[in-house]
């Protein structure tokens, strides 16, 4: 199957850690004695999945499919986030907790992309630490602790001011996020999806806000706080900005 669709020689093939002994040396014995030419140039072998430390079986009855897994996340972003954050070759334990955890980092790199354009070319000694971390055995752990510096110095920037400093930051960590097929959308988008069941919609969440800026010009900070508090209870947080702006996105 490989041969008739990839060549004789192709440049990667993966498979389960179990695979190496005896299926894939056979495989490799088989395709050089055929071919009479090498046959892989990289084998990737993954480490298996574990679920909440045990090993994933269908006799344990702790399997689950993708499909099962999406409806319970923000975006299928966040299990491809959490499946970067472990090396392919280690176990991956899959846990509730580690989906939450995969889906808050990526919330605050999407916070820090947040306002900021992020057009242009990417710092090349900061992405230069992400290749390096990339050419070495797919280490996608350490890429995105890479990508996690970046967002400190985005964060930085926004902070002080620097809008060319902000636009680089941004640009270098969408650029690092290309490479891994995460960081791609608008973060305003993004930021107002909800796990799971909206408990309140978009429109109504603009209602109340256009409400609340009507009670904060009238004084009313009573009726404001409550607003506030109902927004906070249906999983909308805010932040008021200079201006009497204020932004939300969902928890």
């Amino acid at each position: 199957m490989s041969t008739s669709l990839l060549g004789s020689y192709f440049d990667l093939h993966g498979g389960g850690e179990d695979l190496k002994f005896p299926h894939h040396e056979n495989e490799i014995a088989q395709s050089c004695a055929a071919c009479d030419t090498p046959f892989v140039h990289v084998w990737m072998h993954n480490g298996f999945v574990r679920v909440n430390d045990e090993k994933m079986s269908k006799s344990l009855g702790n399997f689950f499919t993708v499909r099962e897994v999406l409806k319970t996340l923000r975006d299928p972003e966040v299990l491809r986030f959490f499946l970067l954050s472990s090396h392919y070759r280690g176990p991956i334990n899959y846990s509730s907790a580690q989906l939450a955890q995969a889906d808050e980092t990526l919330l605050g790199l999407y916070r820090a992309l947040k306002d900021t354009g992020g057009s242009g070319s990417p710092n090349a000694e900061w992405f230069a630490g992400f290749r390096a971390a990339m050419d070495d055995d797919f280490n996608t752990p350490e890429a995105l602790a890479v990508m996690q510096g970046v967002a400190r110095e985005l964060n930085q920037a926004k902070a002080a001011g620097s809008a060319a400093k902000t636009a680089l930051a941004a640009a270098t960590l969408r650029a690092m996020g290309a490479v891994l097929g995460v960081l791609q959308q608008d973060p305003d988008t993004y930021l107002k999806r909800s796990v799971g069941d909206k408990l309140m919609s978009d429109s109504d969440v603009e209602a109340l806000l256009a409400a609340r800026r009507a009670a904060r010009a009238a004084k009313n900070f009573a009726e404001s706080d409550r607003i506030r508090e109902q927004l906070t209870a249906a999983g909308i947080l805010l932040e008021d900005k200079a201006g009497g702006a204020t932004q939300w996105r969902r928890a």
